[in-house]
């Protein structure tokens, strides 16, 4: 949770854009500041915190038109919240060791079915998104999300200092 909220006050702390949304100047503000509030935050104020804070950041990368950005606004949280549902269908046994190959062959085939319906997503998004913005900004898009995706992770590992090599079986 620590790590989360730090990572929330880095994140908010790099862009001013957000800032007008918010009743607080998240921009001037000292990092302690940001953390004491950001952790007086119930756990759905956080997360709409960082939902608004993804779709600013987007709206500013993609330097989408003004005419269009409570349309792409609107278009880009509800492609979020439907890849998370389909992110949470697939839950993960952590206890490889001790599975079967059957189970363990049934879990890779059910994160290749996860995969693909993620996969599927986006494709039926790109084509609405394509209706908001130009094909070069939805390139752009998921080139950020990547990024975004990329920089959490390591933020993760940071926090954990040096993740341990994982194990390989000879």
């Amino acid at each position: 949770m620590k790590k989360i909220l730090l990572l929330m006050s880095l994140i908010l702390a790099s862009h001013q854009s957000f800032a007008q949304n918010q009743k607080y100047d998240w921009k001037t503000m000292k990092p302690d500041e940001r953390k004491q509030i950001i952790q007086k935050m119930s756990p759905q104020q956080r997360m709409s915190l960082l939902q608004q804070f993804r779709e600013n950041m987007m709206v500013s990368e993609l330097e989408v038109p003004k005419t269009n950005e409570e349309e792409f606004k609107t278009l880009y949280a509800e492609y979020q919240q439907k890849q998370n549902e389909i992110k949470s269908k697939f839950k993960p046994s952590g206890n490889y060791d001790n599975m079967s190959d059957d189970e363990a062959k049934k879990q890779i085939d059910e994160s290749f079915e996860i995969g693909q319906q993620l996969l599927d997503n986006r494709k039926i998004y790109c084509e609405k998104f394509m209706k908001v913005i130009k094909p070069q900004q939805v390139l752009q898009m998921y080139q950020t999300e990547g990024k975004m995706r990329n920089k959490i992770l390591d933020k993760k590992q940071d926090g954990q200092g040096n993740p341990s090599p994982q194990r390989r079986r000879p």
